[in-house]
């Protein structure tokens, strides 16, 4: 099942992330954008043709399927229209990208009637590749090798691994680390790598506060933590939903290995109390 929707998104994740690393060998030049939620963004050539190399791929398997695409316009009536729907991030960790510190990510999802049913994260520099689809399992492969990965089952924080974004630290965040008393911080970029790591074990969980990430960010994702036993949802508990006009995922993230899940987000609902964070319920978890 999705056999070829999987091998096809593997192709065009392949040949984005060879032409995004011809992009990283050279004199890479940040251009600004101003993001779907307004903000201004960098993006670089690199981002344009991986997009277009990756929608192209996908329509011409499979034209009657809606695209959203970080770097494409937006047909939202086309998009809600369609039960299947393609939902790409080209680049995923541009500032790692910028950076050249290898932390980023093609991230390619498919979902059907507003859910994840199967996901590609490559990550070029690295040369490392998840996958998933829906009642298949999660696997990673390096080279040639190939492995099911599935999360841990590690129960107490104090032994547990908790993925952070190298590139966005703050204060509630700190304050978060210190009340749960994690074992140990691992600082990574793109919300695919962290999920990654999550689904194979070398962390646990993954808390974004930001309402800034996109349905682009955690589509491909969410599949491949899912089938690997764990979790993703808002900071709430909530469900996210792929077939929103919105595509802002106001609720931020909480990633988990599926077995601390519901206890994390009792944790945090105090302190987000405390960080006068509160639940925008017209947009997250719908």
């Amino acid at each position: 099942m999705l056999q070829k929707e999987l091998e096809t998104a593997i192709v065009a994740a392949k040949a984005a992330g060879d032409a995004i690393l011809a992009h990283y060998q050279g004199d890479v030049i940040e251009e600004q954008k101003v993001g779907a939620d307004s903000f201004v963004e960098p993006v670089t050539a690199a981002d344009r043709e991986a997009s277009r190399i990756i929608v192209e791929t996908l329509l011409n398997a499979f034209p009657g399927d809606g695209i959203l695409s970080e770097e494409e316009d937006d047909d939202i009536h086309h998009r809600l229209g369609r039960d299947r729907v393609w939902i790409i991030d080209p680049i995923d960790g541009t500032a790692g990208f910028l950076k050249k510190d290898g932390d980023f990510a093609v991230q390619i999802g498919l979902a059907e009637i507003g859910k994840p049913v199967l996901g590609v994260v490559l990550l070029p520099f690295h040369g490392v590749l998840y996958h998933a689809v829906t009642g298949q399992g999660a696997f990673r492969t390096n080279g040639d090798a190939g492995e099911r990965i599935a999360v841990s089952q590690r129960s107490d924080f104090s032994s547990m691994y908790l993925a952070v974004s190298r590139n966005h630290r703050s204060p509630k965040m700190s304050r978060i680390v210190n009340e749960f008393a994690f074992r140990s911080e691992v600082q990574r970029g793109s919300v695919g790598l962290k999920i990654g790591l999550i689904a194979e074990q070398e962390c646990d969980v993954y808390i974004h506060l930001s309402p800034r990430t996109k349905l682009w960010d955690t589509c491909a994702p969410q599949i491949i933590l899912e089938e690997a036993g764990g979790r993703l949802t808002d900071l709430w508990g909530g469900e996210y939903r792929y077939d929103r006009g919105d595509v802002q995922n106001w609720g931020g993230i909480v990633a988990s290995n599926g077995v601390v899940h519901d206890h994390t987000i009792q944790r945090l609902r105090p302190l987000l109390n405390e960080f006068g964070r509160h639940k925008i319920k017209s947009h997250a978890g719908q």
